[in-house]
């Protein structure tokens, strides 16, 4: 397991799937964390499982403003920022693209593109400042998808908005690479998330066609499991992988190179 001991961790999206998982792998390495999601009830429940030192912070991600919080929350609490994971995001049902709702495209991009945008616009300045005052790096962790490497037939704007969060780290990877901060982003396929099963439920007695079709293309013939993912997430955010930067760690079973 990476050592994230004392390392200070902000975490969007902390009570989703990949969200708990990922505060409860920081939190056994060590980190001090500030959580961020939604709802402050599940927030505060996860905080009170993790103990240790652990700030909550709800609300919207597609607010500019929350992401300013979430840094200030860092700094005033812990002195200190060293990871960011942005991993808050939703997705649209399956649909072709002119059937799309235009307030569902508003959101998506709102949530899973501006979100980002707005969190390293926060992130990038302290973690840049931290850098020049102490020499110390930094690393920020974008969650994406693999839909934001190919196409992604009937969800084409969380394609879009993902394919954007792509755009952004690599560019912020440039031009932050002189300045102490590492920017990568991960990129899972379909993984055994509660908004997966969701999904399947909705399908009812075709659940098993319905998750036949979300793997059809993925050589390895299944769904991620969750620990899967967080293991690329990890491997990102660790110190250790220090001269990573830029990246988009592809954790889909092979559907990007088939």
């Amino acid at each position: 397991m990476a050592d994230f001991t004392d390392r200070v961790i902000i975490l969007s999206g902390a009570t989703g799937g990949f969200g708990q998982e990922a505060a409860r792998l920081f939190a056994r390495a060590g980190a001090r964390l500030v959580l961020s999601d939604l709802d402050a009830d599940a927030l505060d429940a996860l905080a009170t499982e993790l103990g240790g030192e652990c700030e909550t912070c709800a609300g919207d991600i597609s607010d500019p403003e929350l992401s300013e919080r979430l840094v200030e929350r860092a700094l005033s609490r812990f002195g200190r920022l060293d990871v960011a994971v942005n991993n808050a995001g939703a997705v649209h049902d399956l649909m072709f693209l002119p059937q799309t709702p235009l307030n569902v495209a508003r959101k998506i991009i709102d949530v899973d593109l501006m979100g980002v945008f707005f969190a390293m616009r926060a992130q990038l300045p302290a973690l840049e400042k931290q850098f020049r005052d102490t020499g110390e790096t930094s690393v920020i962790v974008n969650v994406a998808s693999v839909a934001g490497v190919v196409g992604a037939p009937r969800l084409s704007v969380y394609a879009a908005a993902k394919h954007g969060v792509v755009g952004l780290t690599k560019s912020a990877a440039i031009e932050y690479a002189r300045r102490g901060v590492r920017v990568n982003a991960l990129c899972p396929s379909f993984a055994r998330t509660a908004m997966v099963n969701d999904f399947l439920d909705k399908a009812g007695d075709e659940r098993e066609a319905a998750e036949a079709g979300l793997v059809r293309a993925i050589p390895m013939g299944r769904l991620a499991e969750v620990d899967e993912v967080i293991a690329g997430l990890a491997f990102l955010a660790d110190p250790a992988s220090s001269f990573v930067t830029g990246h988009t760690l592809q954790v889909d079973g092979g559907l990007s190179a088939a």
